[in-house]
């Protein structure tokens, strides 16, 4: 009979103790939240950061590519929402009429041209990104209102001549909920489609897959 009783509060003391520490877990800290459970993968990734700046610009990419050309002529290859040392700005990629290729940042609230320098790398490293620009039909800011039309906000529009054996514009977006997504879109025909999913954001992989 002592045997059973000794089990028996054995048995209530685990207890209690389970049901002191799952109080402890669920309430620890005056006011404070339970813990969040690990956001579900996915095809896109969440930041909020960049969804700030997303929303804080003023200028699309298309109103940024237009801005650029006029400071430039010429076609742009690349643009990129960036916040900066002056501020939020769009950094503007244009090979120029003259054959030079120009490094332009505007300000993204304004459109105003911030600074203006020509890129002084080896012809060499740009003769892919030339000729793709030169056949190209569906231009940097077409590309841009594609993907926008889409899914949201564009942050980046990149000519990528070394994707697989044809070139593309890769174009970042943000949806109303923080999520990036890639989108790859044809320069000859403008169609549309979804970066497969081990392209997408090559920057969080550790090779070059």
């Amino acid at each position: 009979m002592k045997r059973h009783l000794v089990i028996a509060a054995a048995a209530a003391a685990v207890l209690a103790v389970g049901t002191l520490t799952a109080v402890a877990v669920s309430g620890s800290g005056s006011g404070g939240s339970a813990p969040t459970a690990a956001p579900a993968a996915g095809n896109g990734r969440q930041d909020t950061e960049d969804l700030r700046e997303a929303r804080a610009a003023r200028v699309t990419a298309p109103q940024a590519a237009a801005a650029a050309l006029k400071a430039v002529p010429g076609k742009v290859s690349g643009l990129d929402l960036d916040q900066d040392r002056p501020g939020l700005v769009w950094d503007v990629d244009v090979l120029g009429k003259d054959g030079r290729w120009h490094e332009i940042t505007l300000d993204a609230r304004t459109a105003r041209v911030l600074d203006q320098r020509i890129d002084g790398a080896n012809d060499d490293d740009h003769g892919q990104e030339r000729a793709a620009l030169g056949t190209a039909r569906t231009d940097a800011a077409g590309a841009a209102r594609t993907a926008a039309a889409a899914h949201g906000t564009v942050t980046s529009v990149e000519l990528d001549d070394d994707h697989r054996a044809q070139a593309v514009w890769e174009v970042e977006t943000l949806t109303e909920d923080g999520m990036e997504h890639k989108l790859l879109v044809d320069p000859r025909t403008g169609a549309l489609r979804t970066a497969p999913a081990h392209d997408a954001y090559d920057d969080n992989e550790g090779g070059d897959d």
